[in-house]
């Protein structure tokens, strides 16, 4: 027994020693980060968008709201709107007390409440579904994110920017020292998938609403903002 505590004590050690070994025989090192950051127009915008009522009795909330949902989807349908870019994200009910009676048995009215996420593939096309949206029953406009139908893309671009970058770095630090930058050793990577550009609530509906007669669109997409960051570890040769 004691043999073979002896033997597993001098494996661990074994495997100690290694480590300890492998971390003294590191080659010089310079390490670097590098930033690539890409902005592109948005093509595409998701809505958050729903409907609530209030009705006397929880049935007719409820029957009330599920009504008005369906108009609007059957209005999203009718416009071209594929089914799978219309998701019901929210729904809810619950009872209202007025009177602020403590222990009241009855309710004064019950709210119901049913949100949807809509995928708007075509920018120019979100003011025409607006306006027949509000027609169609929704009277809640919960948020708007600009997004980039490509996406991929722009990251392939920001991560190439971001090594570039990285490389550059480290080339004009090992060269103040006179050395030179050799073969990559370790590298580590991160990128976001677009910078997202919230417009919120009544702001969204306000403005769209204001705009219905004017010129021009109502909503500016501005710019998405794809960022890539690489952390690099060069070996430096002399």
């Amino acid at each position: 027994m004691k043999k073979m505590i002896y033997l597993l004590a001098a494996l661990v050690m074994l495997g100690l020693n290694q480590a300890e070994a492998q971390q003294q025989v590191l080659p010089p090192l310079v390490n670097v980060t590098g930033i690539g950051e890409v902005r592109v127009q948005p093509d595409q915008v998701m809505l958050q968008m729903g409907v609530e009522v209030r009705e006397k009795t929880l049935e007719q909330a409820r029957k009330q709201v599920d009504s008005k949902a369906a108009a609007i989807i059957s209005y999203l349908k009718k416009h071209g709107v594929n089914e799978k870019d219309i998701q019901t994200s929210y729904m809810s009910v619950y009872p209202i007390y007025n009177s602020g009676e403590y222990g009241k048995a009855a309710p004064d009215f019950y709210t119901a409440q049913k949100t949807m996420t809509l995928l708007v593939r075509k920018l120019n096309k979100f003011d025409d579904l607006m306006s027949g949206l509000y027609g169609a029953g929704v009277n809640r406009v919960e948020g708007v994110q600009f997004k980039v139908s490509d996406i991929e893309k722009y990251k392939a671009e920001a991560r190439k920017k971001a090594v570039s970058d990285a490389k550059q770095k480290a080339t004009a630090l090992t060269t103040e020292l006179g050395a030179k930058v050799g073969r990559v050793y370790a590298i580590n990577e991160s990128t976001n998938g677009g910078r997202p550009i919230p417009m919120y609530a009544e702001g969204a509906m306000m403005k769209t609403m204001d705009s219905a007669g004017a010129d021009g669109p109502s909503i500016a997409g501005g710019e998405v903002v794809i960022m890539s960051n690489v952390s690099v570890s060069f070996i430096i040769e002399n």
